[in-house]
Formats: structure tokens, C-alpha cells, sequence
């Protein structure tokens, strides 16, 4: 079986020093600040001994291309290996002096860790370093942030941000701590570190009675949509895969479609129809991706529950992707999670019209498509189909193959 290689074509590396850019910051609560500044932004990866999943400089990768979409820019790496984390900073303090003294030459005013870090750890961190120190998790509650346009994804994000800051408050508060007992701070009632907590409570107690509202109305939309008895295809895949053009390319709708990761939120239903009469019902959803903070998807679990009443899966796949096969399962993982992973799959293999074969093909056109090999993917689940949403080629195939399925025409 032929190995695939990608298409030499210009890319800049995902840990390279870029321009600044100047984006919104978030203030000590939580909320947004309009105040502009340049973030310059040095990651950190650990690579434990003996740990699975992603391959760390793929990771790294892929935290450089979060950062650029966040709009930050990334100026310098810093890589350790561990038998296990350091329970107070995560990584070792001769690492720690190590990334203190590159701030001399990068300028850097944001330490971002690839690993999700606990409040003691990021606190510890951020003393020693004297910057903001963001874990993988809040970066990707940022960007959901930014991408949240419609009331149901404000929610869900928003819930999703309390539930992380609130663990973290502590942090926020310290300066006031170490006043305690002094001058003008003695005396009866709540420190400000016990009002937040209090307050972020309420706020959290209100989201998930709003977000439940939200889950009741779409359960309702839902019932609607299967009262016309029409099949249900849900769109799976890991950010940036290319579901939303697979979409567009199958419906022939106006959906959305963004070069960056989360740029769909919201699920977006379309209707897919045939000569003969029958119609299908495709819906998209949130991109998935390795290390998903655990609040994400429980805040987004009203979202998720459109995968609920699926009939069948599309799972898009990037055949453009270095790191395919871990993409590939983590998508099947989160679907385990999810009580999901019984579901029928049909595996579209996306953006084929980027691959190369050596000494076979060296510019692909839509007629190779039929002799391209299935691509070495363990655990490997249904039929696969290659396709290219964007030139639309093998989109008919696979439109009819979707028929066949639930029509047998």
C-alpha cells in the first residue's frame, strides 16, 4: 500500500516568531477588557515518559496554531521531559529560571503550558515568572469565546468560564490576603475571595437553569424534525477537519466556513434531498480536539445532544494532517465518552485534493480518487470514501451512497 505524502506548498512553522498582534485581554474576573496590548506568547510542553496520544511537537503545533487564532503570536518554545509532573509548578524550577531568562530575548508577556495545569500550579508558576501563565484549557475557553455569537453558545461558554475561574479565584485575591489584618481590614463580614465565590455560584446556578431551558426547546425542535420521519446524519470530526464545507458541498446551503479551529459552534441542520423525493437531515457540530477542557464539553452538553438522535455518523477526517491518526482517535474517544461509539459510521476522508503519491500521482485530479489506498488507520471504522468538499469532488458518490443507505436508491 502506498504511503501518502502532503504537497510541498509555503507554510510558515506553527513555533516560529511572528508579528505581534493586538487582541482583547481578560480581566481578573473573568470579563473582557477593551484595553489593546500585544500578546507574545511562549509555550511550554511536557513530554511524561510512557504517556499516549499526540505526539508532543504535533501538540505544539497545534497550541501555536490556537495562540495565532486567539490572535496572539508565539516567540519562542520550551520542551522538558518527566517521569511525572512537578505537583507544585508542573515542570522543574531549573526549567522554570530557564524560561524566566529567555523573556530577555523574546520580550514574552504570556506563558502558555500545553498540559492543563491546576490552580496551585498556575499560581505557583505565575509568581515565579511574574507574566499570566494560561493552560491549554483557557486558551480554548477563549477562543470559544470569541467564536460565540448566538445566546445558546454565550451560555454554554460562559458556564463553561466560571467553572474553570472558580477553582482559581484564589489566585486572583492573594494581594488582598497578604493584608489581612491590617489597617482598614479588620473586622465582620465576607473577604472579597468569599463574595466572588458566592457570586460566581449564583451566576453558574442561573446559567445551567438557562442552558436548560435551552436543552428543552431543542429536545422540542428535534421532535418536530422527526415527526417528517427524515433520516438524522450528524458531522464528526476533529477542529478544522472541514466539516462545515463538507456541509455546504452536500447541501448546497450557505454554511459558514472558516480556516481556524471552533469556527462553528452552534449546530447548523440542512436538508439534503434526492431526485426521487426523499431527504435527509445533516447537521454540524462542534469540532472536537485532544485535552478538551471537562468543562467545555459539560457546559456544551445541550449542544452535544444533537448526536444523540443520529442515524449514522460522517466522521470528516484531514487527510492533509500529520497527525491523522491521533486525530482520527480522539474523535473516537470523545464519542466513547459521550455513550456514542455505537452509532454507524461512514469515514469521509476530506481534502484529498492536497495528497501526493509518489511515482503515481503527482497532481491528483477527481478521477484518482478511486484508486487512492485507504489510508493506515488503526481502528479503522465503516466505509470510507474520499472526497474534497471544497472542489467538490466525490461529493456526488458520496450524496448517493447517504441515499442507498436509508432508501436503497
Amino acid at each position: 500500500m502506498l504511503i501518502p505524502r502532503k504537497r510541498k506548498h509555503k507554510s510558515q512553522s506553527a513555533l516560529s516568531s511572528e508579528d505581534n498582534f493586538i487582541i482583547q485581554s481578560k480581566g481578573p474576573k473573568g470579563s473582557y477588557s477593551t484595553a489593546r496590548f500585544r500578546e507574545r506568547a511562549y509555550i511550554v510542553g511536557v513530554d511524561i515518559f510512557g504517556h499516549g496520544g499526540m505526539p508532543l511537537n504535533e501538540s505544539l503545533r497545534e497550541l501555536a496554531r490556537l495562540i495565532r487564532t486567539a490572535g496572539g503570536s508565539v516567540v519562542g518554545t520550551s520542551i522538558q521531559r518527566r517521569q511525572k509532573p512537578d505537583p507544585a509548578t508542573y515542570i522543574g524550577m531549573g526549567k522554570l529560571e530557564e524560561i524566566a531568562d529567555a523573556r530577555k530575548s523574546t520580550n514574552y508577556n504570556m506563558v502558555v503550558f500545553d498540559e492543563p495545569l491546576s490552580p496551585s500550579q498556575q499560581l505557583n508558576i505565575e509568581n515565579l515568572l511574574e507574566v499570566k501563565v494560561l493552560d491549554r484549557s483557557a486558551l480554548i475557553l477563549d477562543i470559544f469565546a470569541s467564536r460565540a455569537h448566538t445566546r445558546e453558545a454565550s451560555l454554554q461558554v460562559e458556564l463553561a468560564q466560571h467553572e474553570y475561574l472558580s477553582p482559581r479565584l484564589r489566585g486572583q485575591w492573594q494581594h488582598l490576603e497578604r493584608t489581612e489584618g491590617a489597617i482598614g481590614t479588620r473586622g465582620p463580614g465576607e473577604t472579597q475571595l468569599e463574595t466572588d465565590r458566592r457570586m460566581i455560584g449564583s451566576r453558574i446556578s442561573r446559567l445551567k437553569q438557562q442552558i436548560e431551558t435551552v436543552r428543552t426547546q431543542r429536545t422540542q425542535q428535534r421532535s418536530r424534525r422527526n415527526r417528517y420521519g427524515m433520516p438524522n446524519i450528524a458531522l464528526v470530526g476533529y477542529a478544522n477537519a472541514g466539516k462545515s464545507s463538507l456541509l455546504r458541498a452536500l447541501s448546497g446551503a450557505d454554511v459558514l466556513i472558516a480556516d481556524a479551529p471552533f469556527a462553528t459552534l452552534d449546530p447548523v441542520t440542512r436538508r439534503i434531498g434526492s431526485p426521487n423525493g426523499e431527504a435527509i437531515l445533516v447537521t454540524d457540530t462542534v469540532g472536537f480536539m485532544q485535552k478538551l477542557p471537562t468543562e467545555l464539553i459539560s457546559a456544551f452538553r445541550a449542544t452535544l445532544e444533537e448526536l444523540t438522535t443520529a442515524d449514522l455518523f460522517l466522521h470528516v477526517v484531514d487527510t492533509e494532517s500529520t497527525a491523522m491518526q491521533s486525530q482520527y482517535e480522539t474523535v473516537l474517544d470523545t464519542l466513547t465518552q459521550l455513550n456514542l461509539s455505537d452509532v454507524p459510521i461512514i469515514t469521509v476522508f476530506n481534502k484529498a485534493d492536497l495528497l501526493v503519491y509518489d511515482g503515481i500521482i503527482t497532481n491528483i485530479t477527481e478521477k484518482d480518487l478511486d484508486r487512492l489506498p485507504t489510508p493506515k488507520l488503526h481502528n479503522l471504522k465503516g466505509d470510507s470514501y474520499y472526497v474534497s468538499a471544497t472542489q467538490n469532488w466525490g461529493i456526488p458518490e458520496l450524496r448517493a451512497r447517504l441515499m442507498q443507505e436509508f432508501f436503497g436508491t
